[in-house]
């Protein structure tokens, strides 16, 4: 880090000027395992229009001076695709009373610093504010064998658990894109982690 990092959080259509960074943030950490994401912008910026339409969503993000080099959002779920409701309302889930959280994501060099739980925090204080009662966020479910898999990889399950955040196995969905050693996008099993507000 050349310089301390700051914070500066935006909801709804503030998060518009940061649009094209966040989007080139996302593709770069997302292409880690386990979601070995080969993105575009184009695909990026269609999908974080989400977050600028929903006036009550909720943008983190983090800056080592001018460069953006973490953040998280959520939203009310009823704001997100049907991908993300429909798991609520066929386990009945009232999807009204849910705050789906999107990414948390940070450069490698910037983990282990205490940002991941502002993120957490900052995220819950916002959901409940709103009066949401349950919060959620999705992870993409990998085998065990994956042959991408680094010797070294940690789930980060411990982690969710130590700030209260159970999986729940049957909720889960399906999310399209193109893994880096796919030739076109296919649908990857998400599974659902909530926690109660």
């Amino acid at each position: 880090m050349t310089t301390p990092v700051t914070i500066k959080t935006v909801h709804g259509k503030q998060l518009e000027p940061f649009l094209n960074s966040l989007a080139k943030l996302r593709i770069r950490v997302f292409r880690e395992f386990p979601y070995l994401y080969d993105g575009s912008i184009a695909y990026e910026e269609k999908y974080l229009r989400t977050y600028l339409n929903s006036s009550n969503s909720i943008a983190i993000l983090v800056f080592d001076g001018e460069h953006m080099v973490g953040a998280s959002t959520g939203l009310p779920i009823t704001d997100e695709t049907d991908e993300f409701i429909q798991p609520f309302a066929d386990a009945d889930m009232d999807p009204e009373t849910v705050f789906y959280c999107g990414e948390s994501i940070l450069l490698p060099e910037y983990r282990g610093l205490g940002i991941y739980s502002k993120f957490i925090n900052k995220r819950e204080i916002h959901a409940k504010k709103l009066g949401f009662s349950t919060i959620t966020f999705c992870a993409v479910s990998r085998r065990d064998d994956h042959p991408l898999m680094p010797k070294d990889y940690i789930p980060l399950d411990e982690i969710w658990k130590k700030y209260g955040y159970r999986k729940r196995p049957d909720l889960h969905t399906t999310y399209r894109w193109k893994d880096i050693d796919e030739e076109e996008e296919s649908d990857k099993k998400m599974v659902f982690w909530i926690k109660e507000l």
